[in-house]
């Protein structure tokens, strides 16, 4: 098989056009090729009156494959991507993997290719009730502490725009893409530069991986948490769990932990523990949502209408004079800012795009860098206490009732609170109250975020619009804390409990996440072939 690079493509192309193309970049006559597909397509919009994709294909030529590699610059010669399960031995006991985000989900399907029957503790609903509760919240504001956009079947991610584009380069990414195409996932994220699910696929497409993982073997239960980590001469030796009241052991000598950024208390148990972790730089700030059409306006020009580009997107980040970062993250184009809390009387937002990506509005976090020594203290939880501090704020200036806090940029930039909105209407439910965010987040967030807008606007014309919302407070973008492992992956205070994923840490999207959980899961299969 060739890999050819750097093929234009108009955005009308179709299979015929891309078989013509790579012919001609070949060098080969149209009748030599057996088949062509899309290894990877982007959008090159920076030229706005020529907005095109950018495509690398794969092509298998029924002769003449050695000539065509020597006749194009832009071939290589490719291999099919194949994931090599590493070789074991059955374990004399199961091993358990703590949480359904990504990491887990992704730790425990390894495990079960394995034929190891992984037992997976969620303390979160399958994804049906889960779905409900979400809902409930979202429309009344009742707030299920277990269940919720935190915790549930599929993690946070679940309930987001699904984003699989990630800045790892390992070669696990291939093995995520293809488990999630084929667990229901639509195939372009095999070939798409910016690949997403949507939260309507995602729902079915974490289910469906549930289940694979039970056909093989593997146990799921929902609605139960670890409370605790029983060990013995340093290595763990077992999994206390809590469901409906009831604490129970799970024996086992390999326990998973990827709990996710937003398990507090089990940060706390582990702390307790004596599990060695550590303080760990974050980011907090704001949602920030414009209207979809003037972001498609900006990327693409003339073409924003195009029925062949999807929602455009962007990624913005500024360094500023006083040292810290300004940046967006989880843009989601044609989609709607969520309430994620996860605690009583504490407000948190987070943003959720479905496939299509055909809401009105566009929505990023707008995030602010957060160093160790913001937090004040020693306490190795002292980022957690942060979010706290800031989500408890946002909760009572927007009315201690889960109305979210927001301003327009435009008063927001002049330092005043709003008494009225423009052209973009928040999409944030149960409800907003119009506020001033210099009530809500400390000063060096909102001087920052301030010089960020101005500064994004630069590079992407439009983005200080004085409509444009700000909704109060994104917290939960990564986790504060670091739970500290060795090379193999196991915890430096105890063999046997492998820390990953966001949680620990230790990744920073899906994609991340879920490479990370295939490592541990390695770890615990090489040795288990070496014991």
């Amino acid at each position: 098989m060739i890999r050819v690079n750097d093929i234009p493509l108009p955005l009308d192309y179709d299979d015929e056009w891309l078989k013509k193309a790579a012919a001609k970049k070949l060098k080969v006559s149209v009748s030599a090729i057996e088949s062509v597909s899309l290894c990877r397509r982007s959008v090159d919009a920076r030229k706005k009156n020529n907005v095109h994709f950018q495509a690398a294909v794969n092509v298998k030529l029924f002769y003449g494959e050695k000539k065509a590699l020597s006749q194009c610059k832009n071939a290589v010669k490719a291999e099919e991507y194949h994931y090599q399960l590493p070789y074991s031995v059955p374990l004399d006991q199961r091993p358990v993997v703590v949480g359904t985000g990504p990491c887990g989900l992704f730790a425990a399907l390894i495990l079960a290719q394995s034929g190891q029957r992984p037992i997976v503790v969620e303390r979160g609903c399958d994804i049906e009730k889960r779905t409900a509760d979400v809902a409930l919240f979202h429309s009344s504001g009742i707030l299920n502490t277990a269940s919720n956009i935190q915790f549930g079947e599929g993690g946070a991610g679940t309930f987001s725009d699904g984003k699989l584009q990630t800045g790892t380069k390992d070669s696990r990414i291939r093995k995520v893409l293809t488990e999630f195409a084929a667990h229901g996932a639509p195939n372009e994220i095999l070939y798409l530069a910016k690949p997403h699910i949507g939260t309507d696929m995602l729902k079915e497409t974490v289910k469906s991986i549930r289940e694979t993982i039970v056909e093989l073997g593997g146990e799921v239960l929902f609605e139960t948490q670890l409370v605790g980590i029983k060990s013995k001469n340093g290595s763990v030796s077992g999994a206390a769990v809590m469901h409906n009241g009831k604490i129970d052991i799970i024996p086992t000598r390999h326990l998973i932990l990827a709990v996710g950024h937003s398990a507090r208390d089990t940060f706390a148990m582990l702390l307790q523990k004596g599990i060695a972790m550590e303080q760990k730089p974050f980011a907090m700030g704001v949602r920030i949502e414009h209207l979809q059409e003037s972001i498609n306006r900006s990327q693409y020009g003339s073409f924003y209408n195009s029925p062949y580009l999807s929602a455009a997107d962007y990624k913005l980040a500024l360094h500023l004079n006083s040292g810290r970062g300004v940046y967006t993250f989880c843009m989601c184009p044609g989609g709607t800012v969520v309430a994620a809390a996860s605690e009583e009387g504490h407000l948190v937002t987070n943003g959720m795009s479905e496939f299509a990506r055909n809401k009105i509005n566009a929505n990023s976090a707008l995030l602010v860098g957060i160093n160790t020594a913001d937090f004040g203290s020693d306490d190795i939880l002292a980022g957690i206490k942060l979010q706290q501090k800031l989500e408890r704020s946002a909760f009572l200036a927007g009315g201690s009732n889960y109305h979210a806090p927001v301003q327009r940029v435009c008063d927001f930039v002049k330092m005043q609170k709003s008494s009225s909105l423009g052209a973009v209407v928040p999409s944030y439910r149960p409800g907003v109250e119009l506020t001033n965010l210099d009530n809500v987040l400390p000063q060096f967030m909102t001087d920052a975020l301030r010089e960020g807008i101005i500064g994004m606007d630069q590079k992407l014309k439009g983005f200080a619009n004085g409509d444009a919302v700000l909704t109060a407070v994104e917290s939960r973008s990564s986790s504060p804390v670091r739970i500290l492992r060795d090379e193999t992956m196991q915890s430096v205070s105890m063999k046997g409990l492998y820390p990953c994923g966001e949680g620990a840490g230790f990744a920073g999207g899906i994609v991340s996440a879920a490479v990370d959980g295939i490592k541990a899961a390695e770890q615990i299969l090489l040795l288990s072939a070496h014991s």
